[in-house]
């Protein structure tokens, strides 16, 4: 079996009750396929009582397969949601989705992401507006994990984009990362300016290709961190992380957390208990 992506559990709101709940696992795409894919992840469940789980979106793009019990199996593309996502699962089912990189789905859509943010589109009625969409196949959550891997492999490969070489995209994506594993990363006006661009150019970048802003995706991993931080065990230093993710103080990073969790962050740490 291929090798699983590194462990990280941001944006999953108490992570380790969702584990306990359901089986839930990522995996690597085709290597041809990782310029633009980040990871499969699959959740099956057998529940005898309905769970409910909350996700603060990434900024990417998902495509994703559900069966519900026996039925038949449905596709949707999800583009970057805004607001926080709540589901509830019962009975039995299955998801196979896949996580594009922030900026990964623009080859395949070729459009400006931003059409699909905050809206969750039926593949069913993308199939004249998007040709890939008519390539779906309802076994797509069904066999072992390999088998889905295979599947999702076999039907992303016949959709790779024809010009491979896309600087434009590959910048955005390093952009990106780069927002995601550096905490300096606080404003967009220095951050545009560290790589020769305008502030203009980058919004639209963004806004193009991502599919939301600059200022959001920083502002969405700034607080995904936070959320992490919480969960990992002891209640951090809300000060001092405040501090160091570039609040004005800690109220500054309590407003935030309350905005995009519902909650503050000392009751959410209080929920995992």
């Amino acid at each position: 079996m291929r090798q699983r992506p590194r462990g990280d559990s941001r944006g999953i709101l108490a992570p380790g009750r969702l584990l306990r709940q359901v089986r839930f696992h990522r995996y690597l795409p085709a290597g041809v396929l990782r310029p633009w894919v980040e990871h499969y992840w699959f959740v099956d469940w057998d529940l005898t009582e309905p769970f409910a789980q909350r996700v603060v979106p990434h900024p990417a793009v998902n495509l994703v397969f559900r069966r519900h019990g026996d039925g038949p199996a449905s596709g949707e593309v999800a583009g970057v949601g805004l607001a926080l996502f709540s589901i509830t699962l019962s009975g039995t089912g299955r998801v196979s989705g896949v996580q594009f990189r922030p900026g990964g789905f623009h080859p395949f859509w070729r459009g400006s992401v931003a059409e699909l943010t905050g809206r969750r589109r039926p593949l069913a009625d993308l199939a004249e507006l998007w040709p890939p969409a008519r390539d779906h196949t309802g076994d797509i959550c069904d066999g072992t994990d390999a088998d889905r891997c295979r599947r999702l492999d076999a039907l992303l490969t016949g959709w790779v984009p024809r010009a491979v070489a896309d600087p434009v995209t590959d910048e955005v994506i390093r952009l990106v990362e780069e927002i995601r594993t550096d905490r300096t990363v606080l404003r967009v006006d220095t951050f545009a300016e560290r790589h020769g661009l305008t502030t203009r150019r980058l919004q639209r970048l963004f806004l193009e290709r991502v599919g939301v802003g600059p200022k959001w995706v920083i502002r969405r991993y700034r607080i995904q961190e936070v959320i992490e931080q919480a969960a990992g065990g002891s209640p951090p230093d809300w000060a001092g992380l405040a501090a160091d993710l570039g609040y004005s103080d800690q109220a500054h990073l309590v407003r935030e957390f309350r905005a995009v969790t519902g909650t503050s962050p000392a009751a959410y740490v209080r929920s995992l208990t």
